[in-house]
């Protein structure tokens, strides 16, 4: 069984540090067992203080780490211009614990600890958009993108603030395990399986007017136009606003263009319709709207890495592929 590990530092935030063990431990099979092993533990297996008016007892140190599939740092109370602060001796002899090919993954601030361990030099990475000029002044070598809810890159994820460690937990159910297990995580949870746009949208602005037009009732409509080909002119007529005027409103309230959020949606449905039925992968790129087989391979090869033959094979171990199935 797959095993998480949380790590609970000094003046850990309770809500974040909740996330892992709610997400993974809700994670279930056909037969109804738990797909995760959820473990947390402290530095030194004693009390944790939390950033709260509370303290936790833990029954692990950092010994569980020398078994963890996946290590989760929530984020704690710490002074961000203290470079030092974020990853004293203990905790760099603890990270050290963790066996070669191991994911380790952030939450919020928590990215600090991992740049300041030199695990982000030279990949991307995201952070709480509040924290990102200061965290890209202390380590120009990371690869900011301060825009998206979390960033995966492969053995390291981080997340942006907060909730967005929901959203890397149900990440990884569905990349471990597919759609089918991560929605039904989300259903028990009453959470979304999968939250549109980025960080962006959650940066401070003026609190648009109360008769201001939004662009979700647009959105919703399109989702059920993805087999078609839906040009910037007709999602703005829909929303009966200019081109100019739906896309300024669109992307502050998605946090993306609308051909950004289209593709995503559209390789999202893909993904759904090559986990859950046998319709051959030219028939999936019509539904989705990619036209051919060739663009679904293409769009889908660069949004998870895989092409949709081998991504099928991979949800849906034991099936037989379909004759004439692109590779």
């Amino acid at each position: 069984m797959h095993r998480v590990v949380v790590l609970a530092l000094e003046g850990v935030y309770p809500f974040e540090l909740s996330i892992p063990v709610r997400i993974f431990g809700t994670a279930t099979g056909a037969d109804g067992g738990p797909l995760y092993e959820v473990v947390t533990c402290s530095l030194d297996g004693g009390p944790v203080r939390t950033s709260a008016d509370f303290a936790l007892a833990v029954e692990h140190g950092a010994e569980a780490l020398d078994a963890a599939d996946t290590l989760v740092i929530p984020p704690f109370a710490c002074d961000p211009s203290e470079d030092r602060s974020w990853l004293p001796d203990e905790l760099a002899e603890a990270l050290a614990r963790l066996r070669p090919g191991a994911r380790i993954v952030s939450i919020c601030t928590a990215s600090y600890v991992l740049a300041a361990a030199g695990l982000l030099d030279g990949r991307a990475a995201t952070t709480h958009w509040n924290e990102a000029d200061r965290f890209q002044r202390m380590f120009p070598q990371v690869k900011l993108d301060p825009d998206v809810l979390f960033v995966d890159d492969g053995d390291v994820l981080t997340a942006a603030g907060v909730a967005a460690g929901l959203d890397l937990c149900m990440h990884l159910v569905r990349r471990d395990h597919g759609s089918e297990v991560a929605n039904r995580v989300a259903r028990r949870c009453v959470i979304p399986p999968w939250r549109e746009g980025g960080q962006a949208q959650f940066i401070e602005r003026p609190v648009p007017e109360p008769s201001a037009a939004t662009t979700s009732t647009t959105r919703d409509w399109a989702l059920g136009q993805l087999h078609r080909p839906l040009p910037l002119s007709e999602l703005a007529e829909h929303a009966r606003m200019s081109v100019r005027t739906f896309s300024r409103r669109f992307r502050d309230e998605v946090g993306m263009t609308p051909g950004q959020w289209l593709t995503q949606q559209r390789v999202e449905h893909a993904r759904r319709l090559l986990e859950s039925t046998d319709l051959p992968v030219d028939r999936v790129a019509g539904e989705a709207g990619f036209g051919t087989a060739a663009s679904l391979r293409q769009h889908l090869t660069a949004a998870i890495g895989v092409p949709p033959t081998a991504y099928r094979h991979t949800f849906r171990a034991g099936r037989p592929a379909t004759a004439g199935e692109p590779l």
